[in-house]
């Protein structure tokens, strides 16, 4: 299953709101189970990113999904990532001329 980063920054919003944080994430990594995706893990960070996600998720196609429902939301905008594991890098290499 396809790896993604998922960068995030709270927007005017989203700081505002900063309370209802907890209880936002928790719907989230609902949503995101309910889509077939897997969280290996979120942290909020310091930096140029506030919140910092590692998930599976099936497909590029649902990746998106949940990146634009977050992003509709309001209270995040988001830099997505798509990961490689280390296998796939070299598999990847192999192939270069």
């Amino acid at each position: 299953m396809p790896t993604y980063i998922i960068l995030m920054n709270y927007t005017d919003q989203g700081i505002r709101n900063i309370k209802e944080s907890p209880r936002r994430i928790q719907a989230g990594d609902k949503a995101l189970e309910a889509l077939g995706g897997r969280l290996i893990g979120a942290y909020p960070v310091m930096g140029q990113y506030d919140r910092v996600a590692i998930v599976d998720l099936p497909s590029d196609e649902l990746a998106m999904t949940t990146v634009l429902g977050m992003n509709a939301a309001g209270d995040v905008r988001t830099t997505t990532l798509k990961a490689f594991s280390n296998e796939q890098f070299a598999e990847i290499v192999k192939k270069l001329p």
